[in-house]
């Protein structure tokens, strides 16, 4: 199948033709025709997969019908990031440049007043955030009334931001006789509720099952140390590999791992939240055009950003949300390429690799069996034995002993002694040498009584039995 047998103009071929493109990817071709005839879509494709060019391209054709109003855009697209928005936008001038549309993008970091005054000349097509476009809603600079079309993208991550509320009131401001187009790599319940309130006798085209991952995608878990994880990762870095998105949790980590790879000169950039929309534009563009070939990156670019030529991703952090981690791999092996993520994982992401492989139905391939070792050892610090607990010489064997315990009134008790294995040489591990008891000391018999045995007098040969202190007279008169 080609473009061609899709029904599109002969401008928008064109268009399509002169940006590389020849055959259609699943998803596309199930959902233009249908977008074309006016029906309500529910698209459910994992990421990677051509979904902005589905509903782009016949939404091009659509408009090319009509005439757009001050404030009244015709169309609206509905975008979690403004990443993602800028990249749609991207994709109307790239296709639509046979055809007189006009566009705005309204998002944050970016002039309100160049975005108002787009609005003010009417556009056919709005492409906005729901925070900003709300804004400018409740202000009286934007009305719904005359949108006929609406794509809520990337629904899932809407839910996973909050915005959901804000989608629905958006809905609400819009007519009820719409065409809606609703995108999501998985379908939750929310979002399945959603679809189900607005959305009229929809089709469902799902090419994919909902959270599975790209099968051009080789994905490794490189279990490693926490103190190494750096090492291990530039170490990775130096194995083919051409160009690399790494994700990290945090923005701070995001800037520490940065300067890191320059410090070891190689040609990395960052993009997180707390950029400018211009700087992170610009990093953007820097690694399109291959300035430089290492994006360390914060789930902010996690999701929708499609980039050629990606070979590698790697997450320098496991990711928190399992969905999360679909979307960061999707970055790699796009438009039937082939690439390879790297998870480096510590002791403490078991729970989420569990989840990820539960939500994937895969277990992911682990590599690199030295750090592996590692990953169970106890900390540096505590790996080396005491002094006590090393092999000791003979005289030493006595610190293996057990200690006195202790008696309930303080006192010590005296310690077992430890009879040495039947197999130990006895110049390897002596025995103890048993101390010699006390004599008891002598008990008076009682008055009146002779004593068990005769008492001899202190001439006799002493034996441990014998009385050696002097014989008192008043038992020699009973002794006769």
């Amino acid at each position: 199948m080609t473009f061609a047998d899709l029904g599109l103009s002969d401008e928008l071929l064109r268009a399509v033709t002169e940006s590389g493109y020849t055959e259609p990817t699943p998803i596309q071709a199930s959902a233009i025709p249908s977008v074309l005839m006016m029906r309500d879509i529910i698209g459910v494709a994992q990421t990677g997969t051509g979904k902005t060019a589905s509903f782009v391209l016949p939404m091009i054709d659509i408009l090319a019908h009509g005439r757009s109003r001050a404030r009244m855009p015709r169309s609206l697209i509905l975008e979690p990031t403004r990443e993602l928005a800028a990249q749609v936008a991207e994709n109307f001038e790239k296709y639509g440049k046979y055809h007189k549309l006009s566009m705005a993008l309204l998002i944050g970091g970016v002039s309100m007043g160049d975005q108002l005054a787009a609005l003010e000349k009417g556009v056919d097509v709005l492409i906005a955030t729901p925070g900003r476009l709300m804004d400018l809603f409740g202000r009286g600079k934007i009305m719904l009334n005359g949108c006929s079309l609406l794509v809520i993208d990337e629904a899932d991550r809407m839910l996973d931001m909050g915005f959901i509320p804000d989608i629905e009131e958006i809905c609400t401001k819009l007519p009820k006789a719409r065409q809606t187009l609703l995108f999501s790599a998985t379908m939750p319940p929310p979002i399945k509720k959603l679809a189900d309130k607005f959305l009229d006798n929809p089709k469902t085209i799902e090419v994919a099952r909902p959270a599975t991952t790209n099968i051009n995608i080789k994905q490794y878990l490189v279990p490693v140390s926490a103190a190494k994880k750096r090492d291990r990762l530039i170490g990775l870095l130096g194995d083919d590999v051409r160009t690399a998105i790494i994700f990290c949790n945090r923005k701070t980590t995001v800037r520490d791992l940065n300067k890191i790879l320059k410090r070891e000169g190689m040609r990395s950039g960052e993009i997180h939240g707390d950029m400018e929309q211009s700087e992170r534009i610009a990093e953007l563009d820097r690694f399109k055009n291959g300035d430089i070939n290492i994006l360390v990156a914060s789930d902010v670019a996690a999701r929708g950003l499609d980039i050629k030529g990606v070979s590698h991703v790697f997450n320098y952090d496991a990711p928190w949300h399992p969905d999360d981690y679909v979307h960061r791999i999707g970055r790699t092996g796009r438009a039937g390429a082939t690439g390879i993520a790297f998870t480096l994982i510590t002791p403490d992401d078991a729970e989420n690799i569990a989840n990820i492989e539960k939500l994937t139905g895969q277990v992911i391939e682990r590599i690199g069996a030295p750090d592996a070792a590692a990953v169970d050892a106890p900390p540096a610090r505590s790996r080396a034995k005491p002094k006590k607990e090393v092999e000791a010489a003979p005289e030493a064997v006595e610190d293996d002993a057990p200690r006195p315990k202790r008696s309930r009134r303080g006192g010590a008790r005296r310690a077992e002694p430890v009879d040495a294995p039947i197999d130990t040489p006895a110049e390897a591990a002596p025995a103890p040498v048993k101390a010699a008891p006390r004599p008891a000391p002598p008990r008076a018999p009682a008055r009146g009584y002779p004593t068990a045995e005769p008492i001899t007098h202190s001439s006799d040969p002493v034996g441990e039995d014998k009385w050696e202190g002097p014989f008192p007279d008043f038992l020699r008169s009973t002794l006769g």
